[in-house]
C-alpha cells in the first residue's frame, strides 16, 4: 500500500501540493499518494484525527487552519512555536508533532531563486494571519531594515509586532490606510486573494526599485499583483515558488531527505 499523505485546507481544490509531492516522490521512485481534503471550518480537528487514524503519514495544512493545527498539536518545532502555527503535520509514536515549512519557503524563494537580498531592506507585510505568524521569525533573521505589518484590523497587526518585538529588528503594525511608503520589498499575505479580491491600499507604496510578492499563486496574475504591476514596482512574483520550497522542507522533515526544487518549479510555470 502507498504511503499516505495529504494537504487540509478551506478551500483546498486550487492546491497544488498533490503534483508537488508527487513529482519529489518521483525523483527516488518513492510510492505515496497525495490529496486534498477540504475540511469543514468547524470541523478541523476531527477531519485531521481521521487521517491520521486511517493510516496518513503526514498533512500540509493551508488557509484558515494553521492556528487551529498549532491548537492540536502535542509536540512543536521551534518554528512551529515561534510561528504560533503550524502548516506541517506528522504522529509519530501516538502524539502529533508540528512544524512550520512556510518562513523558510518563502526566503528561499525570495533569496535563491528571486534572487532579492532581504538584508537592510525596509518591508512591508499586508496580512496578520496564520500565514504571516509562519514567516515573520525566519524574514526578521535575514536582518531588513525594518519591517510593517499592516492589516485592517490593526489589533492582530500589534498583537504580532509585540511578538516578534525581540529580533532586533524595528517591527511596527499599521493599518492599511495610514501606510507610508515606499518600501523595498511587499509581501501580500491576505487570504482574499483567493477569491479574486484585494483591499484598497494608498498610493506611494510601491517606487521604482520595489519588488512585490504575493503569497498567493493562481493561473493568472492575482489582483495584488496587477495592482503592483500598475503602481511600477520593479519585478512582481505570485508564492508558487514558497509553495514548492516549503513542501520541500516538509518532505525532509517526513522522509528525512530535501528534494529538489528547481525541475518541480519548471514544470509546475510550463504551459499546460
Amino acid at each position: 500500500m502507498s504511503d499516505r499523505y495529504a494537504v487540509f485546507g478551506n478551500p483546498v481544490a486550487h492546491s497544488r501540493s498533490p503534483d508537488i509531492h508527487h513529482a519529489f516522490a518521483a525523483q527516488r521512485r518513492e510510492d505515496l499518494v497525495y490529496e486534498r481534503i477540504e475540511a469543514p471550518r468547524d470541523g478541523f480537528a476531527g477531519a485531521v484525527a481521521t487521517f491520521f487514524d486511517g493510516g496518513g503519514l503526514g498533512a500540509n495544512v493551508t488557509v484558515p487552519f494553521k492556528e487551529q493545527a498549532f491548537d492540536l498539536c502535542e509536540v512543536l518545532s521551534e518554528r512551529a512555536r515561534q510561528a504560533g502555527a503550524v502548516n506541517t503535520l506528522w504522529r509519530a509514536r501516538g502524539r502529533l508533532h508540528g512544524d512550520n515549512t512556510d518562513g523558510p519557503g518563502l526566503v528561499t524563494d525570495l533569496r535563491v531563486n528571486q534572487g532579492w537580498p532581504l538584508a537592510r531592506r525596509r518591508v512591508l507585510i499586508l496580512g496578520a494571519g496564520g500565514a504571516v505568524r509562519g514567516v515573520l521569525g525566519p524574514l526578521l533573521a535575514e536582518a531588513p531594515a525594518a519591517l510593517v505589518i499592516a492589516n485592517r484590523t490593526v489589533a492582530r497587526a500589534r498583537t504580532l509586532a509585540a511578538r516578534f518585538a525581540d529580533h532586533q529588528v524595528t517591527v511596527t503594525a499599521s493599518s492599511l490606510h495610514q501606510l507610508d511608503g515606499p518600501f523595498d520589498l511587499v509581501v501580500n499575505a491576505i487570504s482574499a486573494g483567493l477569491r479574486g479580491e484585494m483591499p484598497a491600499l494608498p498610493d506611494g507604496l510601491i517606487g521604482a526599485t520595489t519588488v512585490a510578492y504575493d503569497m498567493v499563486y493562481g493561473d493568472r496574475p492575482t489582483p495584488f499583483m496587477a495592482w503592483a504591476d500598475a503602481q511600477g514596482a520593479a519585478a512582481v512574483r505570485d508564492g508558487l515558488g514558497m509553495l514548492v520550497e516549503q513542501a520541500a522542507e516538509a518532505y525532509r522533515v517526513w522522509r528525512g531527505w530535501r528534494p529538489a526544487t528547481a525541475p518541480v518549479l519548471a514544470a509546475l510555470r510550463r504551459p499546460s
